[in-house]
């Protein structure tokens, strides 16, 4: 079986809600991407043989097979195909693994995987809410309700759930908050995102360019505080996660260009990254968010790998309660998990932040000049992808 390389990785900068990317169509902020994923690597774009995007909302501007609206506006010949995924906040994770799994069996030898999100244009919840206020039903069906009698699938709920069972205290969830910021402030300062961001025009309510280029996370708090965040009400009644513990809603795209050693030959080009490894898992849909917990160990399992094999980890900082109870679980050196901040500070681009995630790992890899990587997260209905990166360059 062929190897499945990553030879391209880059995201757009976040844009807070409202913020820097609000006036972009989310379908033009991913034709964005793949148009500088192309020119990153000089790749001819007859050569890519399929799109496969996440998006969660997809409904209003990210209806309609967003992956295919992005081929359709961007640099890319209308004769290659897209689709379209929804693995919840996995959806672009998911969507690497697809490309992976099209060139390691041969049908393909290069692909695009990529996700996209516009937070403020199709806000969350969106596909469940106007339905159902429209007269159209809910997705929670009689027999749905049969086996799950009486349960909101709540992330808020979830991650409260996760709060108790690993025994987080209120002041543990905010220093967590705290060092994710302080973490990325020191990246930002550093450049250690200048080679994994897309540029990107700002524009006007008329979508217009303001010559104002958008190349930085919006949502990290240089001057963050512990008091600050202490001072943050909790989300739930007598619940301890806050909007300060919590990811930030986000807007922003990204991609990678994934390709086995025909696609290598063909490109020209010498890879990042070798995907070691690639799974996914269901868990309890109730508690939602524990998922990355047993993935993270069936992965390594898969993989004749431990832990302590694993130089860097990024886990999706949906709430601080999430890594802070896989980190309870699995012992691993908190030094080596999201060193370069999540998306407490990073914002959370929902059906992007796969790819997101992705590509500041791979980037951190070459940077750090390190070997192995593993990044996981938590999806609605309770599922957790895994992925371990094998760096290229460095050996």
């Amino acid at each position: 079986m062929n190897n499945a390389y990553v030879v391209a990785a880059l995201r757009t900068a976040g844009g807070r809600r409202g913020g820097l990317l609000a006036n972009w169509h989310p379908v033009d902020l991913g034709a964005q991407v793949i148009n500088a994923l192309l020119k990153e690597i000089d790749c001819p774009p007859d050569v890519i043989e399929d799109v496969i995007m996440g998006s969660v909302s997809q409904i209003g501007e990210q209806a309609m097979n967003v992956a295919r609206n992005i081929v359709l506006a961007s640099q890319l010949p209308e004769s290659v195909p897209a689709t379209s995924v929804d693995r919840q906040c996995g959806s672009s994770q998911q969507a690497l693994h697809f490309a992976a799994q099209a060139v390691m069996s041969g049908s393909m030898d290069v692909v695009v995987a990529g996700g996209v999100e516009s937070m403020t244009r199709t806000p969350m919840f969106s596909t469940t809410t106007l339905p159902q206020n429209n007269g159209m039903g809910h997705y929670m069906s009689p027999n749905l309700q049969k086996r799950y009698p009486n349960v909101e699938f709540s992330q808020f709920n979830g991650a409260e759930m996760l709060v108790k069972r690993y025994g987080l205290s209120r002041r543990e969830l905010d220093e967590f908050a705290l060092e994710s910021h302080r973490r990325a402030a020191e990246a930002h300062k550093h450049d250690a995102f200048k080679n994994e961001i897309v540029s990107i025009e700002v524009k006007d309510a008329l979508g217009n360019s303001t010559g104002e280029p958008h190349d930085a996370d919006q949502g990290i708090r240089f001057d963050a505080t512990i008091e600050g965040i202490a001072a943050v009400k909790p989300i739930l009644e007598n619940g301890k996660i806050t909007a300060a513990t919590a990811s930030q809603i986000c807007d922003g795209a990204s991609g990678v260009i994934v390709c086995n050693e025909k696609g290598l030959k063909r490109l020209g080009v010498e890879p990042l990254v070798r995907i070691r490894q690639m799974s996914v898992i269901g868990h309890d849909p109730v508690i939602m968010l524990e998922a990355p917990i047993p993935a993270t160990a069936h992965a390594l399992k898969k993989s004749n790998l431990s832990a302590v094999d694993i130089d860097l980890f990024e886990v999706n900082e949906a709430f601080a309660s999430v890594p802070l109870a896989w980190l309870s679980a699995t012992q691993v050196d908190p030094d080596k998990l999201n060193v370069h901040g999540g998306a407490i500070a990073l914002g959370h681009p929902l059906g992007s932040s796969g790819t997101k995630l992705a590509t500041t790992l791979i980037h951190a890899l070459k940077t750090k000049k390190m070997k192995l990587g593993l990044q996981t997260m938590c999806e609605g209905g309770g599922m957790a992808n895994v992925t371990i990166f094998e760096n290229c360059q460095t050996y």
